[in-house]
């Protein structure tokens, strides 16, 4: 609190001085993917980000407490801030107004050692710049010291001085700007639902924090804001709002050691899933980190120490392994340094060795006195420990039966998996077909040299709810891990996959959609990679078959199939007389129909199965296959509206 005060008295001196210029503007129309990572939908969002980010720096240093996104009815974009302001006087090496400079010159802000920030969420520094490059035009207004500044700005360049058009006792910046369509060849849309669930995340990493979003595209506007005093508490628990706590309040521990101040709320569930969220200045850091390993050292080392002081576990018990302590937690690890240093393949893993051992010491002291002062949480995270513990010795016995020792054991898997004679994965697909019927055609109908099906009996095990040593004894499961040649779990490893394309084909009912779900469950928990690498892919078979003399016409499942029927059948000759046939089933169709329709590269359709929002993900599956009644009932309440031709 001494050091905000101190923030807040220096206030007066965020000014044109702190404005430091590293280089110019060159080169970012030309290559943009260097500074925003593509020109796709991923890049265009990241345009939002930059200057969100540099909103959220005003409220890291303890001078904005409200920002609003607004997504124009043009499908611009407009941010605004009740902050500082950006800085409006000369800027000394450009001669120029600070703001303008800010705008106009790449790595130019408060962020390079000027002293306007202590803390900064730029990942690169680069962002108001590099927004302005991109745009067709942007505009600025400042509002600071009574009036209201405002300059214009087209494709970066300068359109007219900075100017004042007005009066106010306001204070912030707003800063609206049009993406450029020239850059961003593939959308200029941006999606709603992408931008509020990163503006939530935001605001449950910056306590207090109030920021809202508005779409204003549609007849009826739509408007979120977010809001949570509880900071990443709340976090928590959202993300476990679906599950089954082990107790009722998220743990939560603070504090401040060189400069670094490190939050960590951490829940455990009744589930076998770990789900450990860490940042750095708010940036996720998917690939960990100093930070997040100096969290997982504290946890297994503590609880391990508690459960022997307790007698809980004998002296000549085994240590609980890392992992055992992780079954069914969640936990968000927020760190804010004056200096971070990433790096990794995504430059999202935090690098600054003095954070693990900070990390470590401020957690481990807070957590121990908390299990201490709470014997009864103690004992249920400990018990919980002991029971993973049990079931990865069980699956470590396990696991060697699905571990395949070379290319001849396949034919003797129990799954009949009939494999392809090509051993190029990138060419390779396998499909998972329900029923032996069906797996009976697909055989008899696929492109031998690269195709490889699998047959899958019924539904399979539900892992969301099984410990991992069940999993293992599951055929159909372990079937799929040999085949495909990755393992599964904390040992997958993508680069072995056998297959670069894992097509489920299911039939078009209800159970079909069910061992959709239980397989996409699988692929989500335990081999998650593949999903990311754009490997799984969910086969479309027709659901009709309009059929005149010897022609066939197909038509495809989904919400306007009825429609486009009823389209074939208008537009076909008189006579003879079509018939129609509806296919419930893969089975109904002969092994001529399956390859033209739904395996024939040159004819089929696939959806690739993609995951935008892991966050997101974790939730859906949590709530459609977990054991918690109440969110499954209400998603059914919602959504049953949207159901057409339900099969029961």
């Amino acid at each position: 609190m001494t050091e905000e005060k101190n923030l807040k008295e220096r206030a007066q001196e965020y000014d044109a001085s702190q404005i430091q210029v590293l280089e110019g503007l060159e080169a970012v129309r030309k290559r943009p993917g260097m500074y925003i990572g593509s020109t796709s939908g991923q890049g265009l969002h990241h345009l939002v980000w930059e200057i969100v980010d540099n909103a959220i720096d005003e409220a890291l240093a303890g001078f904005c407490d409200e920002i609003n996104v607004i997504i124009e009815k043009d499908n611009s974009i407009t941010v605004i801030d009740n902050g500082r302001g950006i800085p409006v006087g000369t800027q000394a090496k450009t001669g120029r107004p600070a703001v303008e400079t800010v705008f106009t010159v790449l790595h130019a802000g408060g962020k390079f050692g000027g002293g306007g920030y202590k803390v900064s969420g730029g990942l690169h520094g680069v962002g108001s710049s590099v927004v302005n490059a991109l745009s067709t035009q942007l505009d600025v207004k400042v509002y600071k010291e009574g009036k209201i500044y405002y300059q214009e700005y087209h494709q970066g360049a300068v359109v007219a001085d900075l100017k004042v058009i007005g009066e106010t006792e306001r204070h912030g910046t707003t800063v609206h700007f049009i993406p450029d369509p020239e850059i961003f060849k593939e959308t200029v849309e941006f999606e709603f639902e992408k931008l509020a669930t990163r503006i939530r995340e935001l605001s449950f990493l910056n306590r207090g924090l109030k920021i809202t979003i508005e779409d204003l595209r549609s007849e009826e506007p739509i408007k979120k804001e977010f809001h949570f005093e509880g900071g990443i508490k709340s976090y928590v628990q959202f993300l476990n709002d679906t599950k089954t706590v082990l107790f009722e309040e998220p743990i939560y521990i603070e504090g401040e050691q060189q400069d670094i101040s490190v939050e960590v709320a951490i829940q455990y569930t009744d589930g076998y899933h770990t789900n450990v969220m860490s940042f750095a200045n708010n940036i996720h850091t998917y690939e960990g980190g100093t930070h997040e390993s100096g969290f997982k050292t504290a946890l297994t080392r503590v609880i391990n120490d508690y459960a022997r002081k307790q007698k809980i576990m004998k002296d000549n018990d085994e240590n609980l392994s890392g992992e055992d302590v992780r079954e069914g937690l969640t936990a968000v690890i927020s760190i804010k340094h004056p200096n971070p240093q990433f790096e990794g393949q995504t430059k999202t893993k935090l690098g600054n060795s003095e954070v693990r051992t900070v990390t470590d010491r401020l957690f481990s002291e807070a957590f121990n006195k908390f299990l201490l002062e709470n014997p009864t949480v103690g004992k249920k995270v400990v018990e919980k420990g002991i029971l993973a513990a049990k079931a990865r010795q069980a699956a470590k016995r396990a696991r060697e039966v699905t571990r395949r020792k070379g290319a001849l054991e396949i034919s003797n898997l129990p799954g009949k998996l009939a494999d392809c004679s090509s051993r190029e994965p990138e060419k390779c697909e396998l499909f998972i077909v329900e029923g032996d019927s069906a797996g009976g055609s697909a055989k008899q109908g696929r492109s031998r040299e690269f195709q490889a099906i699998l047959p899958i009996r019924g539904k399979i095990l539900n892992v969301e709810k099984a410990s991992m040593d069940k999993i293992l004894a599951n055929e159909e499961i372990r079937s799929l891990f040999t085949a495909m040649g990755t393992g599964f779990g904390a040992d997958f490893e993508v680069s072995k996959a056998r297959y670069h394309k894992l097509v489920i084909m299911t039939d078009a009912d209800v159970d079909g959609a069910h061992i959709r779900t239980l397989l996409l469950t699988l692929f989500y928990r335990y081999m998650r990679p593949i999903v990311e690498a754009g490997y799984v892919y969910i086969a479309q078979p027709p659901l009709y078959g309009v059929k005149q003399g010897k022609n066939i016409t197909y038509v495809q499942s989904g919400k306007h199939a009825d429609e486009e029927l009823a389209r074939v059948i208008k537009e076909l000759p008189t006579s003879p007389k079509p018939s129609i046939q509806r296919y419930k089933g893969l089975g109904e169709m002969d092994d001529h129909q399956l390859w033209e329709t739904t395996m024939d590269p040159e004819n089929r359709l696939m959806s690739r199965v993609t995951v935008d929002d892991a966050i997101e993900a974790d939730r859906v599956f949590e709530m459609l296959m977990g054991d918690k009644v109440e969110p499954r009932r209400l998603f059914i309440e919602e959504n049953a509206r949207y159901v057409k031709n339900l099969d029961i």
